[in-house]
């Protein structure tokens, strides 16, 4: 829901027309309706998806009567009704009936103590005239963008980078610790992004801007949750009752909601549940692609669909044209972005557009329950370290090939002592034998090598590595690896096309219950989600629960050495002619050649090679 933007300056008040001109990159994020607002030294722009409350009595930028608060908001508050009845039982009226009617109404009415009350994803801005002061507030999760630039005497922020850009205010240069956290995981972690002086406002954090200053604090950390021993009757009884809630709450809406269905559990546990609290035929939307090497899920999602009675819906999409999709999605994230699942998600969002404007996902069950892969060594950890370290003793005279380099990655991590160190190595898809800047230059490798790429995961390292070794990942997973990469696709993906996307697994209850569980009810005997499953029992049919993860197939080595080997070579070697500083051409023709030959699976790398190709050549000056 919608885009946001806005400039504080106490020096020089902004123009309404750079508001607009920011306002306008957001269209995509909110094409029914657009604002501007400019009081004092503040302005606030904002492009609405028109969700709850239709009616123009949901416009935004949203004042109070004086005049003297103004909001902007992006998100949902799914307690927004229980959070309204309270205010009108201390004689607080409404005008409307949207969420953000009632954001506005709380802080008049509580001031800051307002949004410890919000359960929800959001991410706002609000300007208080009466203390000249900006409030900006991003979700538990950061299931909602928010970015933001500091100016010498205020502040420019927005939903997305190309807002700030539009400003004016803000210079392009790259972010060399960006870049190399990128080389390694595929994306910038925690606030950091590949602009200098462009910062992501962190997941649970409140940024508040005054004459005197900014300050930034954590509104909510996972630290905060104590961690609880129930037994697994207790807690796969209260998981199914508090993911029920999740599912209810967020089927909140004034327009059709849809849900995405792969046939996996998370997705087929939202569509069962949802199906029972919606009123009418809730629309369940499966996908196919002609890429696709994994099996089909159509048939499994079919028949849920027809057990559970929803309108179903089928797509079957092919790849078309793969290099115009990496181009538009360049274009959506505004930074280079390698996880090429959201190929699959932009073409499903795409051939939606027009038709469905809310949508449901299972995104934050792997991350709440344990569902990734390498979760069930981890539960293992005390066995697998000491195995590992004498497996790659062993491994190391095999000759050199795709499997070698994948079983030695996997042993790799596992022999890691220090818990940052595994954390990190468990995200990062090579190994450390075979380092990301072998294809630089040794200027642009130096350069690189001034800036730690592991020391987000040494921070959270710091923080968790307390824990056990399973449940250390999780929290590392839901504080790096969710926001900043799953979190990240999934609202640029839908949003792209102007349709929000809500994540019940991240339902605040639900997410802190299943944060405070231990490790030992999430994998069990080597399954993974064990706890889920036993809460599902009864609910989703067994051949779901039973059956192996899945997830979209994107081929991307295959294209690398196929489809798109020509697309890759050009495009690099066009880099490299441009930017001599920065790439080895030899090394960068051996990194293709040996992949090509299929000696090594370079594609990793190479597409995060080619993704910060692209990016460099449309956002560098």
């Amino acid at each position: 829901m919608c885009g946001l933007c806005g400039i504080v300056r106490f020096d020089t008040p902004p123009e309404a027309g750079t508001l607009w001109r920011m306002t306008r990159t957001l269209a995509h994020r909110g094409p029914d309706d657009e604002g501007v607002a400019v009081t004092g030294p503040a302005g606030l722009g904002h492009t609405r998806l028109s969700i709850l409350d239709l009616s123009a009595a949901g416009h935004q930028p949203m004042a109070s009567a004086d005049g003297a608060v103004t909001l902007v908001f992006n998100g949902e508050i799914y307690n927004f009704r229980a959070l309204r009845r309270e205010l009108e039982d201390e004689g607080v009226r409404h005008t409307g009936g949207s969420d953000t009617e009632v954001l506005l109404r709380a802080y008049l009415a509580w001031g800051e103590g307002a949004f410890d009350r919000l359960h929800g994803m959001f991410a706002f801005a609000i300007w208080d005239a009466r203390t000249s002061t900006l409030h900006l507030l991003r979700d538990r999760f950061g299931i909602k963008p928010l970015h933001y630039a500091a100016l010498s005497t205020g502040i420019v922020f927005g939903s997305e980078i190309k807002a700030i850009l539009a400003s004016g205010l803000i210079g392009r240069e790259m972010s060399w610790r960006a870049f190399h956290e990128y080389l390694y995981f595929g994306n910038s972690l925690g606030a950091g992004t590949f602009f200098e002086g462009i910062r992501k406002l962190e997941p649970g954090h409140h940024l508040v801007l005054t004459e005197a200053g900014t300050r930034v604090r954590a509104r909510w950390s996972p630290e905060a949750i104590a961690q609880i021993d129930p037994t697994p009757e207790v807690a796969a009884r209260n998981v199914l009752e508090k993911l029920d809630a999740a599912v209810e709450s967020h089927l909140v809406s004034d327009v059709p909601v849809g849900v995405f269905l792969s046939g996996g559990i998370d997705s087929s546990a939202i569509a069962t549940l949802a199906q029972r609290h919606y009123a009418g035929r809730l629309r369940t939307y499966s996908v196919g692609f002609d890429f696709d090497p994994g099996a089909d899920e159509l048939p499994a999602a079919r028949r849920l669909a027809e057990r559970i009675g929803t309108d179903h819906h089928e797509l079957r999409l092919t790849g078309g044209n793969v290099p115009a999709v990496i181009e538009r999605l360049i274009d959506a994230h505004d930074v280079p972005f390698d996880d090429a699942a959201n190929i699959p998600l932009a073409l499903l969002c795409e051939a939606l557009k027009g038709d469905l404007k809310v949508v449901l996902q299972g995104d934050g069950g792997d991350e709440m329950f344990g569902g990734y892969p390498g979760y069930a060594l981890l539960a293992r950890a005390g066995l697998w370290g000491p195995l590992s370290r004498l497996g790659l003793l062993l491994t190391r005279p095999l000759p050199e090939s795709r499997h070698r380099d994948r079983v030695r990655r996997v042993l790799g991590y596992l022999a890691a002592s220090d818990p940052a160190t595994r954390m990190a190595l468990m995200r990062f898809h090579e190994r450390l034998e075979r380092l990301p800047t072998r294809v630089f230059t040794e200027d642009a490798a130096e350069r690189l090598r001034h800036h730690d790429p592991f020391a987000r995961y040494r921070e959270i390292g710091r923080r968790f590595g307390h824990l056990d070794a399973l449940q250390a990942m999780l929290y590392a997973d839901s504080t790096a690896l969710l926001p900043d990469r799953f979190l990240e696709k999934v609202d640029r993906a839908t949003m792209a096309y102007g349709i929000e996307s809500r994540v019940p697994f991240l339902d605040d209850e639900l997410s802190a219950y299943a944060m405070a569980l231990p490790s030992s009810l999430k994998v069990r005997r080597g399954q993974k989600k064990w706890v889920l499953r036993r809460a599902l029992r009864g609910t989703v049919a067994d051949q779901i629960l039973d059956a192996p993860k899945m997830g979209f197939g994107v081929p991307v080595s295959e294209w690398l050495r196929g489809p798109l080997h020509r697309y890759l070579r050009d495009t690099l070697r066009d880099t490299a002619a441009s930017a001599p500083e920065l790439f080895d051409p030899a090394a960068l023709d051996r990194c293709i050649d040996e992949h090509v030959s299929g000696r090594h699976d370079n594609g990793k790398l190479l597409y995060k090679l080619l993704n910060f190709s692209l990016w460099r050549d449309k956002y560098l000056p």
